[in-house]
């Protein structure tokens, strides 16, 4: 019998068999034909081609696409045209300026493996919209609202339409919880654009100042910002700026031609002026740098107003002792200076903290209070500290308006807070009037009163007058406050002994006349020159005084500078040993915040300067 041939692989024909229909039968198997009358139909072949090939594709390029394909091409140019707007000219031109793309920013600023959405990817004619890159990414593992100015198309400026997107991305910050950094290399409102660049800066304007309160916002200033680019950006919680960076209301050639004084912009509104004044929170060397402290400051704050800053575990043991606090404070009071030798409060804030690592807010500005965040048993604490290293730590116009925005910063992010105090008072003197000394403390009082985060007092060392008053104290509205054993606690400093002791002082004071006449009559008689004998008599009796003068300093610091009344009346809870801080301070805010439930300030929002 011949053998019957199998049909060759291949596309089914129009002629192949189908199935048989339902009820066929099948019919009984034939015995084969001779292969000469077999093959009636020509048989399958192999091919290579893919059967959902566009047949139309072989025609060329220059051929019309079908709708479908037009719309898919079409929106993969739109969506990549915010990644691939700047050609290599301007962004060579820009790396010549020794500063990154806004794409190269981004990529510094998250996570490694982020995959950043890009948000609000209009342009549209003159390429409105185009100059600002608004995004959601991760940064430290959270999600974070970024917007950066892209600096290669028409130099960041801003019109109506990326104004409004902006606005749309700040608005979303607020509405989901999440933080907002800001990358701004702007030249300002875009000129041509008319009134529409001014009307997007105040929606921006509008929308940044809404969710102040309610998400924290840190702003990165790199290149030349001027005008609505530099109020945008203050708006914000805090301000990085780097070298050789520029930001103010005007540029220098807009101050040489209106007031004819010739000024680099270096001295007209770099960082040695905004760090120095407060309106830069932070100076840095290079824009990387800005970058990454912008990343470590997100680790200290939380994501909004009705959360906890990120809490971290840490294998720093929280009953450490802290001896080095009690050797800093051994050799300062040991010395020829005593009570009255100055020390950097730093060094004890180093030691309190976790691994002793702080980050400090303004460290160019005010110098006599040190305000940073750090981490005291993983939970993170605003630390406001006095710093006798410099003018005593005595309270100044611009310390006052430091804690007060530190302060008010925590209070509206549940951020607890340890004071430090160590300060003789508010700083005296015309200068300080004439500034608004009494205004700028009132500023400073008003927002430690309205606290409501955990708070603890620590008294280092001095607590005078007013200042005492209004450092968060019972009082004020204090959780907890606590003294070392170095404690002096008083109305006034070694100056009240004139008050307390005033009866003691006339006395001494009036004996010194008839003790230098009796000097002199006795000098004279010995032979001594009369001359001679008068300035002998006046030194001795001088020295005389002093010594009396200064057993009632020490009386004074025995009787009433020290933690004994501030423990008697209540005003102290207890006294603390040196080596005891980190443990004492830690357990406590750790009960503290044990029983705080985070949420928005709540109540009347009471004027403030």
């Amino acid at each position: 019998m011949a053998r019957k041939e199998r049909p060759l692989a291949g596309r089914p024909t129009a002629q192949a068999p189908l199935r048989p229909s339902a009820g066929a039968t099948r019919a009984p198997r034939a015995e084969a034909a001779p292969t000469s009358t077999m093959n009636t139909r020509a048989p399958l072949k192999p091919t290579l081609d893919n059967p959902f090939d566009d047949p139309r594709a072989a025609a060329g390029p220059s051929a019309p696409l079908p709708p479908y394909d037009q719309a898919l091409r079409d929106g993969e140019e739109l969506r990549r045209r915010p990644y691939a707007a700047a050609d290599t000219i301007q962004i060579l031109r820009q790396h010549a300026r020794g500063r990154m793309t806004v794409w190269e920013r981004i990529e510094a600023l998250q996570d490694r493996d982020a995959c950043p959405t890009v948000l609000w990817q209009n342009w549209g004619k003159g390429l409105d919209g185009a100059s600002i890159v608004t995004l959601v990414t991760t940064i430290g593992g959270r999600d974070v609202a970024v917007y950066g100015h892209d600096f290669t198309l028409r130099a960041g400026s801003m019109d109506a339409t990326n104004g409004r997107k902006l606005a749309n991305l700040i608005y979303l910050a607020a509405q989901r919880g999440i933080p907002l950094v800001g990358m701004n290399d702007s030249a300002g409102a875009y000129v041509p654009a008319g009134i529409g660049g001014l009307d997007g800066y105040a929606e921006a304007f509008t929308a940044l100042r809404k969710i102040s309160g309610v998400v924290p916002s840190i702003m990165c200033m790199f290149g030349f910002n001027a005008g609505g680019g530099s109020y945008l950006p203050r708006q914000g919680s805090f301000v990085i700026q780097p070298s050789d960076t520029f930001f103010g209301l005007t540029g220098p050639g807009v101050v040489k031609s209106v007031l004819g004084e010739d000024i680099s912009p270096e001295e007209l509104g770099g960082p040695k002026v905004h760090g120095a004044s407060g309106v830069a929170d932070l100076t840095v060397v290079d824009e990387l740098a800005a970058l990454r402290q912008a990343v470590r400051l997100l680790s200290y704050i939380p994501d909004n107003n009705h959360s906890l800053a990120p809490f971290q575990e840490t294998s720093d043991p929280l009953d450490r002792k802290t001896w080095e606090i009690n050797t800093l404070l051994k050799k300062a009071f040991n010395s020829p200076t005593g009570f009255n030798t100055p020390f950097d409060v730093s060094i004890i804030i180093q030691q309190v903290c976790d691994y002793g690592d702080y980050f400090e807010l303004q460290p160019e500005r005010a110098r006599e209070v040190v305000t940073c965040f750090g981490r005291v048993g993983g939970h993170v604490v605003g630390f406001v500290a006095n710093n006798s290293a410099v003018s005593s730590g005595q309270i100044d116009c611009d310390s006052a308006v430091k804690i007060a925005r530190f302060v008010r910063f925590c209070n509206l992010y549940n951020i607890p807070i340890i004071f430090m105090e160590d300060t003789t008072g508010f700083l005296p003197g015309r200068e300080q009037e004439a500034r608004g000394i009494v205004q700028a403390g009132r500023s400073m009082l008003d927002a430690i009163v309205d606290v409501r985060t955990p708070r603890i007092l620590l008294i280092l060392r001095n607590a005078f007058g007013g200042a005492y008053a209004s450092y968060n104290n019972y009082p004020t509205g204090a959780d907890l406050v606590l003294a070392l054993p170095t404690t002096r606690l008083a109305v006034m400093g070694p100056a009240g002994k004139e008050f307390v002791y005033k009866d003691e002082l006339r006395k001494v004071r009036g004996a010194v006349a008839e003790m230098v006449k009796k000097g002199i009559a006795h000098r004279t008689a010995a032979g001594i020159d009369g001359v001679e004998a008068k300035k002998d008599a006046e030194r001795e009796a001088g020295e005389w005084l002093k010594e009396q003068e200064a057993a009632l300093n020490r009386r004074y610091e025995r009787e009433l500078m020290n933690p004994k009344e501030g423990l008697a009346l209540g005003s102290i809870s207890s006294l603390v040993m040196p080596t005891d801080l980190r443990k004492v301070l830690g357990e406590n805010i750790a009960f503290l915040m044990r029983h705080y439930r985070p949420s928005p300030m709540a109540g009347p929002q009471r004027e403030f300067h």
